[in-house]
């Protein structure tokens, strides 16, 4: 589809919400990632401009439909979770050739790097407090949004790890060590799935939008909270600011009890840091096979894979008491 076809067929969709005077304006592509492709552009009605970004994605069966993520995004606002607000989206592709997405643009920055160099030690406590706070928001959320399902994460990396038909020993154990010391269930709560640096809109030290929805689904809290502290998110930070390389586990886990999120229990919060730092073993590994296997040749995605035997060292390390 050329730009001049997608600017045509997106002011069709615009016009029912915006308008029928509504034309598409420096319509550029912005990403073009394994899952989403992202575009920024400007809807012009009349003297009102409005600066709006469009996802695309062919639908699979690991990632949430783009209904899903807007009806999880709308739930989420709701309970207070900063969230783009979304105009329309739709899992048909009579519109656009594929599924998307319309959402309103999130002026500041999701760069880590960038981030971290513009945050003093005041700056990165508060905005620690804010991602709490919107983790704490996110799962009082309402989880009745039509398709949104219950996931079991260690039987689902079990799974994805055995169905690429390679393992290591390190990973064999720490997956007998999860089984063996599982903690009881907790409360199901809307559960974002991939809430880390990197899928944070920043604008200073102010969270200004928590991004990539397609992972969302019921679960335990737990996993967010653990997946925003694997050293994966750190950034190069020290192992002090171990919670998205803002602060400490301890602070990120009081910020989020304060903002209203249940007690944590800090045994239960460690397995889940196991497991999550498996997960990121696990996608390591896949990426590295997307680009041995001859799927998607890719520079980058084998250094990915190189990083597997860092998770390694990294679940070793959180599992060193119990060797």
């Amino acid at each position: 589809m050329t730009t001049e076809t997608l600017s045509t067929d997106l002011s069709g969709v615009l016009h029912p919400v915006l308008g029928a005077a509504t034309e598409i304006h420096n319509l550029r592509a912005l990403t073009g990632g394994a899952s989403r492709t992202t575009w920024a552009f400007d809807a012009v009605t009349g003297s009102q401009h409005r600066a709006l970004i469009l996802r695309t994605g062919p639908p699979d069966d690991v990632h949430a439909g783009m209904e899903l993520e807007a009806a999880v995004q709308s739930a989420a606002a709701a309970a207070g979770a900063p969230v783009p607000h979304v105009l329309v989206a739709s899992d048909s592709t009579a519109a656009l050739g594929m599924p998307f997405l319309i959402c309103d643009e999130i002026t500041g920055e999701t760069i880590v790097r960038r981030i971290q160099r513009q945050l003093d030690a005041e700056g990165r406590a508060r905005l620690l407090r804010q991602c709490a706070g919107a983790l704490a928001a996110i799962h009082r959320a309402a989880t009745d949004a039509p398709g949104l399902a219950e996931q079991d994460q260690l039987g689902e990396w079990r799974q994805r790890l055995d169905e690429m038909g390679d393992t290591t020993a390190t990973f064999e154990w720490t997956f007998r060590w999860l089984a063996a010391h599982r903690p009881p269930p907790a409360p199901r709560r809307l559960v974002h799935g991939d809430f880390r640096m990197g899928n944070l809109i920043i604008d200073g030290s102010r969270l200004a939008a928590v991004l990539d929805w397609e992972l969302v689904h019921i679960g335990e809290a737990y996993e967010d909270l653990a997946w925003f502290c694997i050293r994966a998110w750190r950034f190069g930070a020290a192992p002090s600011m171990a919670a998205g390389g803002l602060g400490s586990v301890d602070d990120f886990v009081a910020a989020y009890e304060a903002a209203g999120g249940e007690p944590v229990d800090r045994t239960t919060l460690h397995w889940w840091l196991v497991l999550a730092t498996l997960r990121w073993g696990v996608i390591c590994r896949f990426q590295a096979e997307r680009h041995l296997s001859g799927q998607t040749r890719s520079v980058e995605l084998a250094a990915i894979g190189r990083r597997v035997c860092e998770t390694e060292w990294d679940v070793l390390d959180l599992l060193e008491d119990s060797l």
